[in-house]
């Protein structure tokens, strides 16, 4: 899947680099401020007991 990706990316190898960067950027930023906030209400995290 990593080299589809790289294969399609276009230029030389500092412009596919730093595309490949900003892409692994807006991927973390997605998870971080979408995905994450919305399965967090999901996840048993909450229920830590200690005792």
């Amino acid at each position: 899947m990593y080299a589809w990706i790289w294969r399609h990316l276009p230029g030389p190898f500092p412009a596919k680099a730093l595309i490949a960067l900003v892409l692994i950027a807006a991927v973390v930023a997605l998870l971080l401020f979408v995905v994450f906030p919305w399965a967090e209400p999901i996840l048993p995290f909450n229920d830590v007991t200690t005792g």
